[in-house]
């Protein structure tokens, strides 16, 4: 499903790449014994649930809205201590790595102004906060891949274990403020506009209590197989040619509907879909007379989880003998060489220098934003419209985005043959944010 993983990467490409960005700062700033810092990193995160989540939000009033605000304005600089605390625990030859400082500096300045931002007592109040909340979510739309082009850069300094282990830990507790923050953004204009969207039934800021499953698919099968309609970022990701898409089916219990995050669910469906054409297509290509296989989406669901398996023809995964489909998500080398290809790492540092940055959504995947390329350090030609997958972190960015709340992504591999991804999601929304401290 996801085609035949990269052997060799560009030796000289990357050593371009890694010399105009492995510059290394003698400490970071405030690295050392900070009171305010060590107290926030003594308390534990306030994990949440959906639940918890819709419960709060469904009835809101001002009085509630405001409550919400100072638990976000008192919890975001809590989990960011906890991050801080993280990255002062690395190799000091990871942590000053120059894209990794960055990070380090953006953190600590996120800190300051959380942890200093006054109480909202008024609607006045929460309005300027809301703002305020836009702006940090801005000055962060870079992170992810300022940090994954430092990791994979100093990814010598550390294990497998360790570089998973640690960029999970960065990407959870990421996703968690953003959930925090939109969350509060989306029941303000909510108490605002005083209404509620019919797509999928309603929603209560951020989480829609009614997603139907075959919905988002259908979403992005129209999408896809629209080839007058579909966006130029897809079609720049998928290698299609002058070859046919394939056919893609949807049976099941597809009147399947949960309370979700809907751009979480429909990010990693995208993610899956993509995967699922480009390995068609690639078998395909080596061999032209082969009829496109189907791809087929299957929904389930029982009383505690929804399940959606996505099946294609494209050949498997075809891994090296030390791998397993599991090295898919890892953010290391060691486990995935695709890591140091040197298209990866030019986007990688594309975006990390890019204004906008990169925020994990489905809208920058499929959104054209009509720019033209540009040259980066003389060395790499990276076109701007470039799909986070391209930057190796599609896959594992929807494994994260799977196990936030409790859920399962599982791929299995019949070489020769074709790749079944299994995604279960939890329906009750009982389950607590997969915060690791």
């Amino acid at each position: 499903m996801f085609g035949h993983a990269s052997r060799n990467a560009s030796t000289s490409s990357i050593k371009q790449i890694v010399s105009s960005s492995s510059r290394h700062y003698s400490s970071p700033p405030h690295f050392y014994s900070n009171k305010q810092l060590e107290l926030l990193a003594s308390k534990r995160a306030n994990r949440l649930s959906l639940r918890q989540l819709v419960f709060f939000g469904r009835s809101m009033t001002e009085e509630r809205l405001i409550k919400s605000a100072n638990y976000v304005r008192t919890e975001l600089p809590v989990r960011i201590a906890h991050r801080i605390r993280d990255m002062q625990s690395l190799p000091f030859s990871v942590v000053t790595e120059e894209n990794v400082a960055k990070i380090y500096a953006l953190y600590w300045d996120a800190f300051e102004k959380l942890r200093n931002y006054p109480q909202v007592v008024t609607r006045q109040d929460n309005d300027k906060f809301c703002k305020f909340l836009r702006t940090i979510l801005g000055e962060h739309a870079a992170a992810i891949p300022i940090l994954s082009l430092g990791l994979s850069i100093a990814s010598p300094h550390l294990s497998s274990e360790e570089l998973d282990s640690f960029m999970r830990r960065m990407l959870v507790s990421r996703i968690s403020r953003r959930v925090l923050a939109e969350h509060h953004l989306a029941l303000s204009q909510s108490l605002l506009e005083q209404e509620r969207s019919p797509d999928g039934g309603g929603h209560v800021g951020i989480i829609f209590t009614g997603l139907s499953v075959k919905r988002s698919i259908d979403k992005f099968i129209n999408l896809l197989l629209n080839s007058d309609s579909m966006p130029e970022r897809l079609r720049q990701a998928l290698p299609l040619g002058a070859f046919k898409l394939p056919e893609i089916q949807v049976d099941g219990q597809v009147d399947a509907s949960f309370s979700y995050i809907r751009e979480h669910l429909e990010y990693i469906i995208l993610e899956l879909f993509l995967n699922a054409i480009r390995a068609t297509a690639t078998q395909m290509h080596s061999n032209p007379e082969t009829v496109p296989g189907v791809i087929r989406a299957t929904i389930s669901s029982d009383e505690d989880d929804v399940y959606v398996r996505i099946s294609d023809q494209g050949g498997g995964l075809m891994l090296q003998e030390s791998q397993t489909p599991s090295d898919l998500f890892s953010f290391s080398h060691h486990r995935n060489n695709t890591r140091l290809n040197d298209d990866r790492l030019g986007a990688l540092q594309h975006f990390s220098r890019r204004k906008g940055g990169l925020r994990g959504t489905v809208d920058e995947t499929i959104a054209n934003p009509g720019l033209t390329s540009q040259r980066l350090d003389s060395a790499e030609v990276i076109s701007e419209i470039v799909a986070p997958r391209q930057m190796g972190i599609g896959l594992p960015l929807s494994n994260i985005y799977a196990t936030y709340f409790g859920g399962t992504l599982e791929l299995m591999s019949m070489d020769g043959w074709g790749t079944d991804v299994y995604l279960k999601l939890p329906r009750l929304g009982t389950n607590l944010e997969g915060i690791e401290v």
